[in-house]
């Protein structure tokens, strides 16, 4: 890390202002360029169809960053490198893994691959500036890979996990990549018969999920409901925020695909979180700090009732969520099955 310029590889990039995104010129502010590209953050290089290189502002969903850099030395810790392993990168961006991992390897045993020609080529263009020269390549993450590898990391996240990576990985290789949707990261080994067996690690991420096109299909918004519910209750536990809680936010995840959640801690202390799904079940509960909270719920699932569960059977009783080191199987068409001791598991496809 001591050895890649990262701001030589950020010349330019959004800052967040209100619900638009303003580009930056490093060379405009020197002092901020180095502040930004050396402290421990992810900067945001293109919005939607708009990179940085070239636009003053753009609005829309962030589609490529440097991601923060412990979060990558994380990734590639994992990964278990070793002299000669040929390895693919997934999601080059600005090439900040690339560079990494060909300062470790050599660009001879690194290949980067991106869906985005731009991407690949301006990283190209300036990690040769840096003297590393590793393969890059413009490639759909999810369809066919090009070559064999020792190693696959992935800093963009996938849901199922695309069938061609374990076609491209040997037996014996490593994968680690994260599940769409949740904070899971996930490592596995090729096996002979072709599917891979690991475990969910105890570090949490979260990355862009992979894509097919310039941006990302418009969002599907899903209501967050006022009304009165269909049953109204006392609640059991307290009202959580789940966002900052990736075990539960990733329990819930796997349990209720597709649900989302929303949270507000009022200033008199009047806590109240949201959750809602795409099959129009949703709840409501709210409480004073951590007083029991009153729930209102309609749909045809109780979605608190599944997060109470989540929270006796598993994480009162069983002390943690059960996600965290459960053992994975990745079978070859990439479905992810977890288990656990005393857990029914879960299948994340």
């Amino acid at each position: 890390m001591a050895l890649v310029p990262r701001h030589l590889l950020v010349p330019r990039w959004f800052a967040a202002e209100g619900e638009k995104w303003k580009a930056v010129d490093g060379s405009s502010d020197p002092v901020r360029w180095l502040k930004q590209a050396y402290r421990d953050a992810t900067i945001i290089t293109r919005v939607g169809p708009v990179h940085a290189d070239g636009a003053e502002e753009a609005s829309g969903r962030p589609t490529s960053s440097s991601t923060l850099p412990t979060l990558v030395l994380m990734m590639l810790r994992h990964l278990r490198v070793f002299e000669g392993a040929r390895v693919l990168d997934v999601g080059t961006g600005p090439g900040y893994a690339a560079a990494l991992l060909s300062h470790r390897l050599g660009g001879n045993c690194v290949t980067s691959i991106d869906v985005d020609p731009y991407l690949v080529e301006v990283a190209r263009e300036r990690l040769g500036g840096l003297d590393l020269r590793p393969t890059l390549k413009v490639c759909d993450a999810t369809g066919p890979l090009p070559g064999q590898y020792d190693r696959i990391v992935a800093t963009v996240s996938v849901r199922p996990v695309p069938p061609s990576w374990l076609t491209a990985l040997k037996p014996g290789g490593v994968l680690v990549t994260t599940l769409a949707g949740t904070s899971l990261i996930v490592t596995a080994t090729k096996q002979e018969d072709g599917t891979a067996v690991g475990q969910v690690v105890s570090d949490g991420a979260g990355f862009m999920s992979t894509r097919t096109g310039l941006d990302y299909p418009p969002a599907v918004e899903l209501p967050f409901h006022d009304e009165e519910g269909e049953e109204v209750y006392q609640g059991r536990f307290p009202v959580p925020d789940i966002e900052n809680s990736w075990g539960l936010a990733c329990m819930l995840e796997v349990t209720l695909p597709g649900v989302k959640h929303r949270f507000k801690d009022s200033p008199e202390g009047q806590r109240t979180t949201w959750l809602t799904h795409p099959d129009g079940s949703w709840a409501r509960a709210s409480s004073h700090g951590c007083e029991p909270p009153t729930v209102h719920e309609a749909g045809p699932r109780k979605l608190w009732g599944v997060y109470e569960t989540i929270c006796c059977d598993w994480f009162v009783r069983g002390g943690g969520y059960p996600l965290v080191n459960s053992s994975l199987k990745i079978t070859p068409d990439g479905v992810c099955h977890l288990s656990n001791w005393g857990w029914p598991g879960a299948t994340i496809g």
